[in-house]
């Protein structure tokens, strides 16, 4: 790890324009990593980390998952576990991972230097390429998109566990 920031509110990005205040309880967290191969395992150990500060592993544990009959800490480690693996197979730079919590919404980014756009491929018999196709499976929706000379990918995981929690309105 490099670089840890955190604040109680996200930074006024465009991407946050989704959510107008967040609520108090809300966190963010941004983590920068040198790409070495245990960087994978220290942002799945951050994330738990702050997780369970945020009160969002108890809330699991009590019952509120993440909206799709998973274990949302667990499910979180795996996708953010897939994005870095991505970022640092295809880009081999630093990156960054964000985690911002409101709303009824878990949001996890990982931005580097790479142009290569993410896609899902079918779960076949490789041994390789399926990051997507979970992060797809298990996530409330994500996406990408171009950040100057790199990219932001990132997924997004209701908190509370009702139906339709952590859906942004139209």
């Amino acid at each position: 790890m490099l670089q840890l920031s955190g604040s109680p509110h996200p930074d006024p990005d465009p991407q946050h324009a989704g959510y107008p205040e967040p609520p108090l309880g809300a966190g963010y967290l941004s983590v920068e990593y040198d790409p070495r191969p245990t960087a994978a395992r220290e942002a799945r150990v951050e994330v738990r980390r702050q997780l369970e500060r945020w009160g969002l592993a108890e809330r699991d544990a009590a019952g509120a998952g993440d909206g799709a009959g998973g274990d949302l800490v667990d499910v979180t480690e795996l996708l953010v576990s897939e994005l870095v693996t991505n970022a640092l197979l295809h880009s081999r730079s630093r990156f960054r991972l964000t985690l911002s919590a409101a709303h009824g919404v878990l949001r996890c980014e990982v931005t580097d230097s790479g142009r290569r756009i993410p896609r899902v491929v079918e779960a076949g018999t490789s041994e390789s390429g399926r990051g997507m196709f979970l992060v797809d499976a298990l996530a409330l929706r994500w996406g990408c998109h171009q950040d100057g000379p790199g990219k932001t990918v990132w997924f997004e995981l209701g908190t509370c566990g009702l139906d339709g929690c952590g859906r942004r309105q139209p």
